[in-house]
């Protein structure tokens, strides 16, 4: 099988354009060539990409305004962002399966940006106001970093993090969601660190709103229970819609709409409007431009360094893995795609817009809904732009605590107690490393998070055998073999923090040139999961192109578990001989 390679992508490569390969047919599409979103083509799988982008919609509005809201934003914001990310990406984007938005992973990041200028949760309106202009001007600073990370050709770092310490920074980022958002499902507020809140789980049940917590109660079950109903036709309607036409009426049922108080359990309670989501009746109104004040202080600057990372790091991590669901294998350039979530953040930050990447449960949805090209992710954008322009009022019905309860669930997928033994099933060291990341975003903050992670992963190399000297100085030669074919002999130990030059050599001498390449590991005294991990997916672009990526040289080295893609260390007699 190949992948169509085109000249005009090769300025936002970090290495020399691919040979020009044909066209490829997918075996699930027989007869179909490798849909393109290229403006020429932008109505041929039209009916495809509208239908999914549909779709997509019905899953983002609900998740747009919840993520918006628990962020700190008004809840137009998260559409905003959704429907600038459609256009932007249908534009500049070569990421044909991805849909740009709002996503949960930076809901952590945002609310704390906005917490540091004052954000009040509501108790001083003026103020929660200027704190969100504040973070507008923190984001279109970060956005403009972004652009200059593509323009230099940074999309590659995503290929640095081990992989450990990023599925420990997206499991925190769950455990803080599900901390934050719990509260607010059973109609309480509530703020403080992520530790603190987790603690009060007992007396926020306690101190439940009878009325909100079945709301979200409900809500969540559905969330739950959906996935284990039989039939095509429970899987085709998104569990996010189901909770909306099913929060409204108990909404409608509980009066929110007129403030009123009732009595449960000899306990008084406060119903009103302030438990349904606020969305303005002129979506031009919300326009909100940014306070540039924030980049006169440390603390700004502190926030662009973390918009800009931590959402860059996820977007391209999202990006990549949804090539990985694409039915046609393309390749999304990642630069480019950089390009894009820069572009469009500068654009939804100067209108008042949460910040955006490469999304991946929207992605996912919009591969299972049989999308094309990058125009589903335009499409999802429009029917955003109309739903909330035609009809704001019944936006304005949706209680809060459903939201949030969509949100819980979320944050309970991304720390799944499957993800604690599927890293377990790798290696203890992974295990550890991932453990540590959780522990240290938690405990101090998700830059400190995932350096921690990282600085832990390193020591458990070089207490596996890596010399300290591998971890920084890359080791390998070239050998050619034949006008086809070469040889990549890596020395002392090949690891994540010097993947990227060994990634970048491997590919210069195989795709590029056009031969077969094999990466001889029999002079290495250690091998991570990273790297075992990161030329398993290598070889898949080499079969692309039909060529072969060989790994050899792993006779003499143990794995420490039995995953195939387990770190591998050297045995003693033949480390000493």
């Amino acid at each position: 099988m190949s992948v169509t390679s085109k000249d005009r992508e090769a300025a936002w490569d970090e290495t020399p354009p691919l040979p020009e390969r044909q066209s490829a047919v997918h075996a699930s599409h027989p007869g179909e060539e490798v849909p393109v979103g290229t403006l020429p083509r932008a109505f041929k799988y039209a009916k495809y990409d509208f239908i999914s982008g549909f779709l997509v919609f019905l899953i983002a509005l609900p998740l747009c305004l919840g993520i918006s809201l628990a962020s700190g934003f008004p809840a137009i914001a998260g559409v905003f962002t959704a429907i600038i990310g459609g256009v932007v990406s249908a534009l500049i984007s070569n990421s044909e399966l991805t849909i740009k938005g709002p996503a949960a992973g930076m809901i952590v990041i945002v609310v704390g940006c906005v917490t540091s200028f004052g954000f009040t949760g509501g108790k001083d309106i003026p103020a929660d106001l200027a704190a969100y202009k504040l973070a507008l001007g923190v984001a279109v600073a970060a956005a403009a970093l972004q652009i200059v990370f593509a323009i230099s050709r940074a999309g590659s770092l995503g290929e640095f993090f081990p992989s450990a310490a990023v599925h420990g920074l997206l499991a925190a980022i769950g455990i803080i969601i599900i901390a934050k958002q719990f509260p607010g499902m059973l109609g309480i507020k509530a703020g403080g660190e992520p530790l603190h809140l987790l603690a009060s789980i007992p007396a926020f049940i306690m101190g439940a709103n009878p009325e909100i917590a079945l709301i979200g109660v409900v809500g969540l079950a559905i969330l739950f229970l959906k996935p284990l109903i039989p039939g095509k036709w429970a899987k085709a309607i998104p569990g996010q819609l189901i909770v909306v036409l099913v929060a409204v009426p108990m909404g409608m049922y509980f009066d929110l709409t007129h403030e009123h108080t009732y009595t449960f359990a000899n306990h008084e309670y406060t119903i009103s409007e302030a438990f349904l989501v606020n969305v303005p009746s002129n979506m031009l109104t919300a326009i909100t431009l940014p306070d540039f004040a924030s980049l006169m202080t440390g603390v700004g600057w502190y926030w662009v360094a973390m918009f800009a990372i931590i959402g860059s790091l996820e977007s391209l991590l999202s990006a990549k893995a949804v090539d990985l669901l694409d039915p046609w294998k393309r390749k999304t350039n990642q630069n480019r795609d950089l390009l894009a979530v820069g572009v469009g953040n500068l654009v939804a930050a100067f209108v008042g817009g949460l910040p955006m990447i490469s999304e991946i449960v929207r992605s996912r949805a919009n591969v299972d809904n049989g999308a094309r090209t990058r125009f589903a992710n335009l499409y999802h954008g429009l029917c955003l732009a109309v739903c909330v322009a035609a009809i704001p009022f019944l936006l304005h019905r949706i209680p809060m605590a459903a939201l949030a309860a969509m949100l819980v669930y979320t944050g309970f997928r991304l720390a799944h107690p499957r993800e604690f033994m599927a890293v377990y099933k790798i290696g203890v060291e992974q295990l550890i490393a991932f453990c540590v990341t959780i522990v240290g975003v938690l405990a101090i903050d998700l830059l400190w998070g995932i350096a921690i992670g990282v600085a832990t992963e390193l020591i458990l190399h070089v207490l596996m055998g890596a010399p300290i000297t591998s971890l920084f100085m890359p080791s390998a030669q070239m050998k050619d073999e034949s006008e086809k074919s070469c040889r990549l002999v890596a020395r002392r130990a090949a690891v994540f923090s010097t993947w990227i030059p060994l990634r970048r050599r491997i590919v210069k001498e195989g795709l590029v040139k056009g031969r077969n390449l094999t990466v001889d590991l029999s002079e290495t005294r250690f091998v991570d999961h990273t790297v075992m991990e990161k030329l398993h997916e290598l070889s898949h672009d080499f079969e692309a192109a039909g060529l072969t990526l060989n790994v050899t040289g792993l006779d003499d080295h143990r794995p420490v578990s039995a995953h195939p893609f387990a770190a591998r260390r050297k045995a003693v007699a033949s480390a000493a001989a």
